[in-house]
């Protein structure tokens, strides 16, 4: 039987979190926003109203629909506030003892039919799902960032997924107005299998000299026609969480080339994560991004 669902919940209120409640909020469903305190929330759902304001400003939806959204979302600091959602998904930080520890937490508390989700990049699906006490009704649904703006979704199934949660899944990618792209259960899935590789390729570039923050970046949205510098990318996406998926693909496929390069170690160690921080390859703390090396 497919589950029909009405209610989602949403663990982590950061960046990929708030981005996910927002598009769901907006796709019409009732969407409850959890995180460790209030006043994390409370920025996360800040963040939604603006962003939400500014797809008004920019005609993308209509005032009556932003009102809407807002009115479908609530936060919640207490886990029990979860007990009637259908859907769970979590977003939290890209760290595999705290998403078990999170989904220990959480089972109890679900109703029997509810779904897990998991928002990561790069861990198995499969392995997360095998600690929880539903891993037929677990999946993998990995969003891109920044998730109001980005099209696809990674649909990752676990050895155990049931056929109706994959459905189920589907049916909620297709209605929050994504496109699908089904990953098998390999560290990384797609995406990140293929563009981190090549983040932490630009990052060895840097640290063996053969060119500048600046001319990797320029070289790379020039003479491939990305959008953003590889390193400019690498600060946008978080250098804990590069760092975190290289690992991921280096320990899992046990392949030298993906080793993940010191130079994105030593800037992690520096707490040089990218935007988030106000340093990484760049420095954010003037008016424009200035290279920091």
């Amino acid at each position: 039987m497919v589950v029909e669902i009405r209610k989602i919940g949403v663990i982590g209120s950061g960046q990929m979190g708030s981005g996910i409640a927002h598009v769901c909020a907006l796709a019409g469903y009732q969407v409850i926003l959890n995180d460790l305190s209030r006043d994390r929330i409370e920025s996360g759902l800040a963040s939604i109203n603006g962003n939400l304001a500014r797809q008004v400003g920019k005609g993308q939806i209509a005032e009556e629909e932003r009102s809407a959204a807002l009115d479908r979302l609530s936060g919640a600091e207490n886990l029990d506030m979860l007990a009637d959602v259908d859907l769970i998904i979590e977003s939290a930080t890209e760290n595999e003892q705290v998403k078990r520890k999170i989904f220990a937490q959480l089972c109890p508390v679900l109703k029997p039919e509810a779904m897990l989700a998991t928002n990561t990049s790069s861990i198995s699906i499969t392995r997360l799902a095998a600690t929880t006490d539903r891993p037929e009704r677990f999946i993998g649904i990995h969003f891109m960032n920044p998730v109001p703006i980005m099209e696809l979704v990674e649909l990752v199934r676990g050895i155990a997924t049931e056929d109706e949660t994959f459905e189920a899944a589907k049916g909620f990618v297709s209605r929050i107005g994504k496109t699908v792209a089904v990953a098998e259960d390999f560290p990384a899935f797609m995406v990140n299998r293929i563009l981190l590789p090549m983040i932490n390729e630009a990052i060895y570039t840097l640290y063996e000299g053969v060119g500048s923050v600046e001319a990797i970046d320029t070289a790379m949205k020039l003479g491939a026609n990305h959008p953003m510098g590889p390193l400019q990318l690498a600060d946008f996406i978080g250098l804990d969480t590069c760092l975190s998926i290289m690992q991921v693909l280096y320990e899992g496929l046990a392949d030298s080339k993906y080793r993940p390069c010191p130079l994105l170690v030593k800037y992690v160690e520096a707490g040089w994560l990218g935007r988030k921080t106000r340093r990484g390859f760049y420095d954010y703390r003037g008016d424009t991004p200035v290279p920091t090396r």
